[in-house]
């Protein structure tokens, strides 16, 4: 897996290999407003996950988890955070999701 030092370097990463959807999750679904698309969790992997500590500031902690479709045609971003920022509806949602680390 390939090694990133920030969440926009991150980011940036992976949309250059084709993760280009930004995924947000809402109730129980995982959603992507600029294409419309209203995805269940377990129709997803997760294929990497990236997770930052905020060594001077803790609202720096951040989880950049790349998403596959199981049919490997959609692929995007989620990002969450954690610690004491986490928001326990998308913690909810991402234990749902399959993990698939390579």
């Amino acid at each position: 897996m390939i090694s990133y030092e920030t969440v926009t370097e991150a980011l940036n990463g992976l949309k250059a290999r084709g993760y280009v959807l930004d995924f947000n999750i809402a109730f129980d679904k995982l959603l992507c407003t600029q294409h419309d698309i209203s995805l269940n969790p377990d129709a997803f992997e997760i294929t990497e996950v990236y997770r930052f500590e905020g060594e001077s500031d803790p609202s720096d902690e951040d989880v950049v988890y790349a998403i596959l479709s199981k049919d490997g045609n959609i692929r995007g971003v989620l990002t969450s955070a954690y610690g004491m920022y986490a928001d326990t509806a998308s913690a909810a949602i991402l234990n749902k999701l399959t993990m698939h680390l390579s």
